[in-house]
């Protein structure tokens, strides 16, 4: 049987190729400078999850608050 050799990724943040491997201590970036870069804009908000904000931010109290009442 001949050996597979490992899966390959894109770095999200340069598109370099990255081996899946457990040598590759950044995977799925390629190096520090780009989970570095990565966290930067998640941080500035550069990078966002779609949907509705999870905080209302008129009733700070309570995440989910839409009602009106206190807890």
């Amino acid at each position: 049987m001949a050996a597979q050799s490992p899966p390959q990724v894109a770095c999200p943040t340069c598109r370099k190729p990255v081996l899946w491997v457990a040598a590759e201590k950044f995977k799925p970036f390629c190096s520090e400078r780009c989970k570095l870069i990565d966290l930067g804009d998640w941080a500035t908000e550069a990078h966002k999850i779609p949907g509705p904000p999870v905080w209302d931010h008129e009733n700070p109290g309570r995440p989910d608050a839409d009602d009106g009442q206190p807890f």
